[in-house]
């Protein structure tokens, strides 16, 4: 059986229905008991518990073979930095004693040691952290979700401006949440000796002048690239009502991406699913 954090997420709910495609019995661990009726009734079972109760995580892993571990994001008008450290060391506690064959775990492009730089520094801590202990730790490193887009959808509908936080032509590795729970899940099931840092994104790089495209196309509208200048990406962000550390955190990780410092170390794993095709589907 497989225990999936963050599964009612974008990314844990596409590993968990990967999971169930191929018959695999599948937990999620959820914070909110509300969440996880659709995957309950696609055959998952669900586990309310808080990632920071390091005895009742450990207790659900216990009941699992292998686990997909997510570092659920902070809510941005806190510390989002130092509320994630805190749910990776939580983490972290929970695997020691808990019998777990193998763990795979997500993580970002351009990971790298620092202070202050978002899933940027605290994903390659949590990193470090699963390569310190003595589970089997596959790390999948995402491209940029192409999930981020949805949200810009209601601005895109009412006045045909598509804000950026990205220069309009800028090309990055983009990744849909089904193609990294594919990656995800092909690795929970592989052997033990599948460890260590694999890249994984979409199958091209995309602007979002591309993003613009998809979105107009799927509404028959014209739509602009609205481009956030570099210099007011805390202020813009601390509009949106994220606390000043969070703008601080954003901004550094935006620049990083922009300054082509967050690019793969080797080959990625190339997903199927194309911005079009995924802009069109959350349109409906």
């Amino acid at each position: 059986m497989y225990v999936i954090l963050g599964g009612t997420g974008q990314v844990g709910s596409a590993t968990a229905r990967a999971l169930l495609g191929e018959g695999e019995e599948v937990t999620i661990v959820t914070r909110d008991k509300s969440h996880g009726e659709d995957l309950k009734k696609a055959g998952a079972s669900i586990a309310v518990v808080d990632v920071r109760d390091v005895e009742a995580l450990r207790g659900v892993l216990k009941s699992g073979k292998r686990a997909f571990l997510l570092n659920p994001p902070a809510d941005p008008s806190n510390d989002t930095d130092k509320e994630e450290r805190e749910n990776v060391a939580a983490i972290i506690a929970a695997l020691d004693g808990s019998g777990l064959e193998k763990v795979v775990a997500a993580s970002t492009y351009g990971a790298f040691e620092g202070e202050r730089c978002g899933d940027l520094t605290v994903l390659y801590e949590f990193e470090q952290a699963l390569k310190s202990q003595s589970i089997p730790a596959a790390i999948n490193r995402a491209g940029y979700y192409m999930s981020n887009w949805a949200g810009m959808a209601e601005p895109v509908q009412e006045n045909g401006t598509l804000p950026s936080f990205f220069p309009a032509d800028l090309s990055i590795a983009m990744v849909a949440p089904a193609d990294l729970g594919k990656a995800a899940a092909r690795r929970l099931m592989s052997g033990t000796e599948d460890v260590g840092i694999q890249y994984v994104e979409g199958p091209e790089r995309y602007s979002a002048k591309d993003v613009a495209i998809a979105f107009a196309e799927k509404m028959d509208r014209k739509v602009e690239v609205q481009e956030v200048p570099r210099d007011a990406l805390e202020d813009t962000f601390r509009e949106f009502g994220f606390s000043d550390e969070a703008a601080a955190s954003y901004a550094c990780m935006t620049r990083r991406l922009i300054d082509g410092k967050t690019m793969p170390a080797h080959e990625p794993i190339l997903g199927t699913t194309s911005l079009k095709s995924y802009i069109a589907a959350i349109l409906g």
